[in-house]
């Protein structure tokens, strides 16, 4: 197939699990085009089968804010025609699948069919899809799309719940590839982050409000207090330099170490003990993932998408939002004891494997040939 994936090109969530998406649809045979704004962070190697086509939004002086929904309609169509692209693969149904719909009008105008498959990540819903300025656009596109999928159980009981929904939602889970955290770091290398004696935490993201960075400057205050631990805060955002101040307040700012966006993040976390997301809510909790994938077990907030991948009792605890004293309790008990701690990394790391990218890839492939199959007429 001819597949166009259209995602934001960022650290996001949605943007990577699009990228890996199309990397491992090209190294099974099939054509990919990536049609974005810019190139996406996690594709590095454009090949015969990986293509990048660049929407370019003309400055107008006439607009007080440049019609980039008007630019990506218009390169949809130019790429369909060009490429020949089979099936368009949208990720946020808004802007992306309300354009996709524009570009397939157009394109039905012609007499070419352009079957679309929206993919839902959370926020388009959750956070900007509920306001009511938006919220007729996004249950128009997700209706007029020729297949629908989310990332999540939890995101899509949450779709249907905010908007008048007349399509089909198939969960498929966010993924990750096992073969890419097959690491050979040595302990030595692990001496540069702690001591021999010290429990290393971990914490990565966007450091927005959503995450709660205060609850977990908070539980590794109490765990410290029980154990010898250092806490790794990875990510840059809103939230960093208040939590900065809460460490100093604390006085634990030396055993707290704010990296900034790294590329080391397979190194830190392979080196990780315990891995902290308190969330105010996660559509899916890809973090979650990415950490369990390194044996590290999670010790996580009851919310949203996270309890369909952090298993209680066998990948980490999940507690209440806001439960700190919970948290913290529940992070000694796998903490203090090494036999334990073992067991939860082993178990992490095999619950993880049912995330592997090989078992939720053929979903997709699926998906599409019945999106080619069904696809509705305008």
């Amino acid at each position: 197939m001819n597949i166009g994936i259209v995602c934001y090109p960022t650290f996001g969530g949605s943007g990577v699990v699009a990228t890996e998406l199309g990397l491992e649809l090209s190294k099974r045979g099939h054509e990919v085009h990536f049609i974005t704004y810019s190139q996406p962070v996690r594709l590095e190697l454009l090949s015969n089968k990986v293509h990048y086509h660049e929407v370019n939004v003309p400055e107008y002086p006439l607009f007080h804010y440049q019609p980039y929904e008007l630019a990506l309609s218009s390169k949809l169509v130019d790429m369909v025609k060009l490429h020949k692209i089979d099936v368009l693969h949208v990720h946020y149904a808004i802007p992306h699948a309300y354009a996709a719909y524009m570009a397939k009008k157009m394109l039905f105008e012609e007499g070419i069919k352009l079957p679309i498959v929206t993919t839902l990540h959370g926020t388009d819903i959750t956070l900007v899809g509920s306001h009511p300025f938006y919220k007729s656009a996004v249950t128009f596109s997700i209706n007029k799309s020729d297949a629908v999928t989310s990332v999540s159980q939890s995101l899509k009981d949450d779709t249907l719940r905010l908007f008048e929904i007349t399509n089909d939602i198939q969960v498929v889970p966010n993924f990750i590839d096992f073969a890419k955290y097959n690491h050979q770091f040595t302990d030595c290398q692990r001496g540069m982050m702690a001591n021999e004696n010290e429990r290393i935490i971990t914490h990565i993201s966007n450091f927005r409000k959503v995450k709660r960075i205060d609850d977990i400057i908070r539980i590794f205050y109490n765990i410290q207090k029980e154990i010898p631990a250092k806490l790794m805060m990875v990510g840059d955002g809103p939230e960093k330099e208040p939590a900065e101040q809460l460490c100093r307040e604390l006085g634990i700012e030396n055993k707290v170490i704010f990296f900034g966006k790294s590329h080391e993040i397979d190194k830190i976390l392979c080196f990780s003990d315990l891995f902290l997301l308190p969330s105010e809510t996660e559509s899916f909790g890809l973090a979650a993932l990415e950490a369990m994938v390194s044996g590290v077990p999670v010790i996580s907030s009851n919310t949203g998408g996270i309890p369909e991948v952090n298993k209680e009792g066998v990948s980490g605890f999940l507690s209440d939002v806001g439960d700190i004293e919970s948290m913290s309790k529940n992070a000694i008990q796998i903490l203090k004891d090494d036999k334990v701690l073992a067991m939860f990394k082993e178990q992490s790391r095999e619950e993880a494997k049912r995330f592997d990218i090989h078992a939720i890839v053929p979903h997709y492939e699926s998906i599409y040939r019945q999106a080619l199959a069904n696809c509705v007429s305008i």
